[in-house]
């Protein structure tokens, strides 16, 4: 799909002059799970893009950080949202990658995640440590959220045997928190995450606080930060949680072209206001803070875009 981009705007004789092509371009973007923030911001950009790219189509669909990456890197898909620590991961071919992933090029950094372990305030439970024997729920399998809670059970001396552990849905996860199956949710997203909020709409629920886990973290991947979830952020939220985070990106096949690629990520600076009615932290984004450096090297088109900006980033 990448090449048949490429060879469109060759053939029309434009590369992206932003004048209408006689035809069509789609590319799939690839987001997140229902339920989590990357859905809408995903639809927000499908209709930035389209309105700064003449002639361009986005189809915007589910996905996960971890699948994303592999849909890009095998040409199932051209874009799509990942998290810092899995496309890390990706670039060096470890678990749960097969092989080092070399068609994954970052056009900008959003905005950090936060890994989040929410149990019943009423549960006695106050550590990982004290998850073993009881129900467990996350994300499905390939989600970073996934991921990040086998490597979390794992630092803390235990691992999905040593656990009831339930893969499903954000939604499957707060009924099953609700009905009883599960005593702790674990899952990687923004705040306030919409399905702990209806989780703490229903029974008082607390975060565990994680900070004694990140230099186990930090030793499976050095990717991962601490990062805080104020007080007030969930009902009866009465004071900070620290938990582990990281950051959530946007990554293109490096095949795509550069002017298309350039024009898409000027777009992105241009509309962080409409992007913020999405998610709030968006609104603060600038080009400064969308050319991190997160160990993944940036397309050229996006290279291109903070070089204009008085940015200098490592390119792919």
């Amino acid at each position: 799909m990448a090449s048949n981009v490429k060879a469109f705007y060759l053939a029309a004789g434009v590369v992206l002059a932003l004048t209408a092509p006689a035809s069509a371009v789609d590319v799939k973007l690839m987001t997140g799970p229902q339920g989590g923030v990357w859905v809408p911001l995903g639809g927000q950009l499908k209709d930035i893009w389209e309105k700064a790219v003449p002639g361009l189509a986005v189809q915007s669909l589910p996905g996960a950080g971890i699948a994303n990456v592999r849909a890009i890197e095998e040409d199932k898909a051209e874009i799509g949202f990942g998290n810092s620590i899995s496309t890390v991961d990706a670039l060096a071919g470890n678990e749960p990658f097969k092989k080092p992933h070399a068609n994954i090029c970052n056009i900008a950094t959003f905005y950090p995640q936060f890994y989040q372990l929410a149990v019943p305030a009423d549960s006695g439970i106050n550590s990982v440590q004290d998850l073993k024997g009881k129900g467990v729920t996350t994300q499905p399998r390939g989600n970073t959220g996934e991921l990040i809670t086998a490597q979390l059970l794992k630092v803390n001396g235990l691992s999905y045997n040593d656990v009831k552990m339930s893969f499903v849905s954000y939604t499957d996860s707060v009924t099953q928190m609700q009905d009883g199956h599960a005593v702790a949710f674990g899952l990687g997203t923004a705040i306030p995450a919409a399905s702990i909020m209806d989780l703490a709409s229903a029974r008082p629920i607390k975060l565990l606080d994680l900070s004694g886990s990140l230099d186990g973290m930090k030793k499976l991947n050095p990717g991962y930060t601490l990062v805080t979830v104020p007080k007030g952020t969930y009902p009866k939220q009465d004071g900070d949680v620290k938990v582990i985070g990281y950051a959530t990106h946007i990554v293109a096949s490096c095949k795509l072209p550069e002017d298309m690629v350039y024009a898409m990520t000027k777009a992105v600076a241009a509309n962080t206001s409409s992007l913020g009615a999405v998610h709030k932290d968006m609104k603060a984004l600038t080009a400064k803070a969308m050319s991190e450096d997160i160990g993944v090297p940036f397309h050229p088109g996006a290279a291109k875009f903070y070089k204009e900006a008085g940015i200098s980033v490592k390119a792919h």
